[in-house]
């Protein structure tokens, strides 16, 4: 028993969270293992665990029907499990302790750092407690909409707040989850829904720094604020993939989907899937009515991700960021990143690459993987969205996760946790604790390019 108690004591932070969300994990299983939770007799375990990790990573792949097969208890727990993986484990515990009167120490400070992609240990317990206040307001603010909506629809209170509290939760947490059976397809063109749940969205995958800082800048108590550099490249790089891959999924279904539909509502669509690749996972259209030259551009969208601290996966808006401006820096001579009038520590564009570089590596290999075990069935554009979805915890679907082998869900699943903890923390919690070298080779040159 000392041993174990050491052993876990001694666990670096990255190690720890892994551990934590494998933990939540199990107990999700274990509650969706349950009988009271559905409709029929239960699913597969396979199943089960499947749609365990897409909660708690809030990626919202499924390989079963929700509306189908859980009843409304089943409903009330797979709403817990998006907000416990959309506001984080650490958050969550770190909340538990609160409550508790528990002292909130350093060892447990760096984990919700670490949690929430961070580097001061300063003010991590007020972040925590920012994050759930903010994300809970923004679920209850979307609830009483979507409520007010499907109320006047259906005229059925129970069924309005319902519906109208799932959705909230599922788009705010970027869980991807629906109480229907086509997403909101059959919302389509619909403003009073769209726009907030687009709003959702980008609020939960534009990184909840961002929105503290938003939240300080509009207080009468903030004179003088101003934004960090995080907010600064987290905003301007989530909205210009926001724009451009408005403007790509449009010209290129201009004359596919869109042709003889409303320009309006078009674009509108248009910026509704581009936000959706973010890590969102609901979407207006049925992805599989799409060309394959807008489902690869989604991809790409969707293996970028959302910005660190969020809800969302993906190498994360920052290493894209990082990499462009190295390239543009590297293309004009110069040594140093310089954006906003501050210069790039030489440390994050090295973890820049290297996220990015191992990141293609694994994805790489799960689509292989994925290609072997079901390449007879499905199209190469199909499994590569499919992985891409997982890894930035997406959850859009062409519509072949039911039809996948047992492997290919066990390399989903794989994707989808990683996504969930992030893809620094994971490369850190494998590699172990990092050790500086006391010494130094000489330095000499090598031809490259």
């Amino acid at each position: 028993m000392k041993k174990l108690r050491r052993l876990f004591t001694n666990l670096s932070p990255q190690r720890a969270i892994l551990l934590y969300y494998f933990l939540a994990l199990a107990a999700a299983t274990l509650l969706l293992s349950l009988p009271f939770f559905y409709q029929t007799d239960g699913i597969s375990f396979i199943d089960t665990l499947f749609v365990a990790a897409s909660s708690i990573s809030v990626t919202g792949l499924s390989t079963v029907t929700i509306v189908e097969t859980f009843n409304v208890s089943g409903y009330i727990l797979l709403m817990f499990l998006m907000n416990l993986g959309g506001i984080g484990i650490m958050a969550v515990g770190t909340l538990l302790w609160i409550l508790l009167g528990r002292r909130i120490g350093v060892k447990e400070r760096r984990q919700i750092i670490t949690d929430n992609a961070q580097y001061k240990m300063s003010g991590a317990v007020k972040l925590v407690l920012d994050i759930i206040t903010l994300l809970i307001a923004v679920e209850v603010a979307g609830a009483l909409i979507y409520i007010s909506y499907f109320y006047m629809q259906s005229g059925d209170l129970a069924h309005a707040i319902l519906h109208g509290t799932f959705l909230s939760v599922s788009a705010t947490t970027n869980g991807g989850l629906d109480l229907y059976s086509n997403s909101l397809t059959h919302l389509e063109g619909n403003l009073f829904i769209e726009i907030p749940v687009m709003c959702q969205i980008i609020l939960g995958a534009i990184g909840y720094p961002v929105l503290i800082e938003l939240k300080h800048f509009f207080s009468k108590h903030s004179p003088g604020f101003r934004f960090s550099l995080f907010t600064k490249v987290t905003t301007s790089t989530y909205g210009l993939l926001l724009l451009a891959g408005t403007i790509l999924i449009y010209l290129l279904e201009a004359a596919k989907y869109f042709e003889g539909k409303n320009i309006l509502s078009s674009v509108m669509t248009s910026m509704f899937l581009s936000a959706s690749t973010r890590s969102g996972g609901i979407t207006t259209v049925a992805v599989e009515q799409l060309t394959e030259t807008t489902q690869l551009i989604m991809s790409v969208l969707m293996f970028i991700g959302a910005s660190p601290s969020s809800a969302g996966g993906g190498i994360r808006t920052t290493t894209f960021a990082i990499l462009i401006l190295f390239l543009i820096s590297f293309s004009r001579g110069r040594q140093h990143i310089n954006i906003f009038q501050r210069r790039l520590a030489k440390k994050d564009i090295e973890r820049a690459f290297a996220v990015f570089t191992l990141a293609v590596a694994l994805v790489f290999a799960g689509i292989l993987t994925v290609l072997i075990a079901d390449g007879h069935q499905f199209t190469l554009t199909q499994i590569i969205f499919e992985v891409t979805s997982a890894f930035g915890t997406t959850g859009t679907s062409t519509g072949i996760t039911e039809q996948l082998s047992g492997l290919s869900k066990a390399v989903i699943m794989i994707f989808m946790f990683i996504g969930r903890i992030g893809f620094v923390s994971f490369l850190l919690s494998i590699a172990g604790r990092q050790r500086e070298l006391t010494y130094k080779y000489s330095e000499e040159r090598l031809m490259v390019g």
